[in-house]
């Protein structure tokens, strides 16, 4: 089977909580994440197959303020579904890239995008081996749920902020979220799935690192 194809088989297009003019390939509500692991056989969590609460609130910060994205070069990492690059493609951004280590969720990326209308460039991509390239913006999404992570994560996003780009980030209240180190945008109170989250609505905070 080929990763379009398990990801068609596994989810059914849903409207995003949040963000309902963003539909995506989505889990049943009431499958268990891993559950779903084992229908795929793979070795990565199918994270591409939730909504998860730090990607709706940055879709819905980006679609509400959409100058943070028009007319420049965006890059997603950790994209997942790929809902940040999606929004950031339908606020005007000049090119929407979306990357992510799990093949699975390039698959998803793709056919999502394409089900919305736009157009993301999706790939597969290691933070701790790539760089953000010529990115003008870089957006991550609930990327400090784990300690390693969080820390890969954050050096990458410095590089980049180094590098000249803007970075946003949102989060819902992670272990290891560096919330000392970033500047708070906005708060918004997103419905989740209570297959992957401990309650029905998370408050998640969307920031500017740098």
């Amino acid at each position: 089977m080929t990763p379009e194809a398990l990801v068609r088989s596994a989810t059914a297009r849903a409207p995003v909580p949040l963000v309902e003019e963003i539909s995506l390939l989505t889990a049943a509500p009431a499958l268990e994440l891993w559950e779903l692991w084992q229908q795929t056989g793979r070795d990565d969590p199918p994270f591409w197959a939730y909504p998860w609460a730090g990607g709706q609130a940055l879709a819905r910060h980006l679609l509400d303020n959409p100058a943070t994205v028009r007319g420049r070069r965006v890059l997603d990492v950790a994209s997942g579904s790929g809902l940040v690059a999606i929004a950031a493609a339908k606020a005007g951004a000049a090119s929407a890239a979306a990357g992510d280590i799990d093949p699975l969720a390039v698959a998803a990326i793709s056919v999502n995008a394409s089900a919305n209308g736009v157009s993301v460039a999706a790939r597969v991509f290691d933070l701790a081996e790539e760089d953000a390239g010529d990115a003008e913006v870089v957006l991550a999404g609930d990327v400090f749920y784990q300690r390693q992570l969080a820390e890969l994560a954050m050096r990458f996003l410095r590089a980049a902020v180094s590098a000249g780009a803007e970075v946003l980030v949102a989060d819902p209240g992670r272990a290891f979220v560096p919330a000392a180190s970033l500047t708070v945008l906005a708060r918004y109170e997103v419905p989740v799935l209570t297959a992957i989250e401990d309650a029905p609505v998370k408050t998640v905070t969307v920031y500017r690192l740098g």
